[in-house]
């Protein structure tokens, strides 16, 4: 065991579906702005997993626990595999995210599934997890949950950016991080590109031909989401009652779709962003070219250059390091952030059947 480091897992599986993230990360445990990832996969969902993430916003109560199970089963085996693949030996601990569900934090509710207590029990290793429901419980949106770690990891950026399922953003302001959900971006984007037979619109390339519907886009941006402030954050149920239905009734055509979306997204990011401010961009979106030159004739902002591993990951790094922060008793959710009442330190905690009871109880504070 190092003792001047925590290594650890970290996973994520976004809205968009493009499978689950893993990452191995090394944090500097008297610096947290220390950090490596060492080994870095994302693990593609089978055509059966995705059709049932897809239609599990549907299912009974009952269907649901049974999905938490099998998927936290899914997850174990991943993480078995991942670490036998990469001959991991050294390990503190796995932070899984999960998948979401259900978000709807106005009414109290939010779910992601991969239980921990089966992911603990079938990869034999301290499990932390169930990120957002003390938040929406204490009265938060229960996310964004990344801006903790951009504050800590990434304090010398004016903007974390990250373009994934949803745009979201955080900054500091005033002595506090503030972060909020802008708009969605691949979970549209993807949706309209499936249509043409396609998993994605690569570099943006069928938007760039089509025509922006100019309705459409006004009507968009009038969307009342957009006029509220911060704290606030987007799930699919959003998506499926507010976007897909405006879409549909006035524009069939998929690439004018695509382009009308892609202005809307640029239009509402640029918004956010003051120019000569340097800015962080990560997630998918950053491969769709011309998105982010949409976004560039908006704004002028600074863009710092990121490694693939950095773009693609940064979101399951982040929640492992709230794993860190869990484990060593530190908050690791912010109320300036989601609008809780208090700062804290995700709920969930997990560990295999042999545990120190002492480590045990700490994880619920």
């Amino acid at each position: 065991m190092n003792n001047n480091y925590f290594f650890a897992l970290g996973l994520m599986s976004g809205t968009s579906l493009d499978g689950v993230d893993i990452v191995y990360v090394k944090f500097k445990r008297n610096d947290y702005s220390f950090f490596e990832i060492l080994q870095a996969e994302t693990i593609p969902y089978s055509i059966e997993w995705k059709q049932q993430l897809q239609n599990a916003i549907h299912f009974s109560s009952d269907e649901l626990k049974k999905l938490d199970i099998s998927y936290g089963k899914y997850l174990a085996s991943l993480i078995n595999n991942f670490v036998f693949n990469y001959k991991i030996e050294e390990l503190a601990f796995v932070a899984s995210h999960g998948h979401t569900i259900l978000h709807e934090p106005d009414k109290g509710i939010t779910l992601q599934i991969g239980y921990g207590n089966e992911i603990a029990k079938l990869t034999k290793q301290k499990v932390v997890c169930d990120f957002r429901t003390q938040d929406v419980k204490l009265g938060g949106q229960g996310a964004p949950l990344v801006p903790i770690g951009d504050e800590l990891l990434f304090s010398n950026i004016d903007y974390c950016l990250n373009l994934g399922g949803f745009s979201n953003v955080s900054y500091h302001n005033k002595g506090s991080r503030i972060a909020f959900d802008i708009c969605p971006v691949n979970i549209v984007l993807n949706l309209y590109a499936n249509k043409l037979g396609l998993e994605y619109d690569a570099s943006g390339e069928i938007a760039s031909k089509g025509t922006i519907n100019k309705v459409l886009l006004e009507k968009l941006n009038q969307l009342e989401f957009y006029q509220k402030n911060p704290p606030k954050s987007l799930g699919l149920e959003w998506v499926q009652q507010q976007i897909l239905p405006l879409i549909d009734s006035l524009e069939k055509d998929v690439p004018n779709v695509l382009r009308t979306f892609v202005e809307h997204v640029a239009m509402q990011i640029s918004s956010v962003l003051e120019d000569s401010k340097s800015v962080l961009i990560t997630g998918g979106g950053v491969f769709n070219v011309f998105l982010i030159d949409r976004i560039k004739c908006y704004t002028n902002v600074k863009i710092v250059k990121a490694s693939n591993n950095l773009i693609n990951y940064k979101e399951a790094l982040i929640f492992a390091f709230l794993g860190v922060l869990k484990i060593d008793n530190q908050v690791n959710c912010l109320k300036s952030v989601t609008g809780a009442s208090q700062n804290h330190s995700c709920w969930g905690c997990f560990f295999t059947l042999v545990f120190d009871l002492k480590s045990f109880n700490n994880c619920f504070f």
